[in-house]
């Protein structure tokens, strides 16, 4: 009898991330652009979801100012996210601007921060 070698951790199942990259200046018109994107990653054209299970990621890391209209995409991302049933949306590279508006408006509970490899994440941040 032979046995395949196994790849990867033993008892641990491999999930891919979905993934958003968000970059440039977000404005108040580009989010519901933003937001039929992260539809379109959840969802395959029949409307079934993709991959429940898998997590899902928003990278901020390429934005250049973190502003109002940003708080306000990261929050109907997080709710398209839920809705699809996909749990929380996780923060990737998130500046510190970012994460003191995200508290300011009492958003910073509503999301994952510090997954990824942002100033956060090497400052020993953990997931909310």
């Amino acid at each position: 009898m032979s046995f395949g070698r196994r790849v990867g951790l033993p008892g641990v199942e491999a999930r891919t991330s979905i993934v958003l990259v968000v970059t440039g200046r977000v404005t108040r018109a580009a989010v519901p652009g933003l937001c039929a994107e992260m539809e379109s990653l959840l969802y395959d054209p029949g409307g079934a979801g993709r991959a429940p299970d898998a997590g899902v990621d928003c990278d901020v890391g390429g934005v250049v100012q973190a502003d109002l209209a940003l708080v306000e995409a990261i929050a109907r991302l997080g709710l398209v996210v839920r809705r699809a049933g996909s749990g929380r949306l996780r923060l990737r590279n998130a500046s510190p601007e970012l994460l003191a508006l995200l508290d300011l408006v009492g958003l910073a509970d509503g999301v994952d921060i510090g997954c990824g490899t942002g100033a956060e994440a090497e400052a020993g941040g953990s997931g909310a």
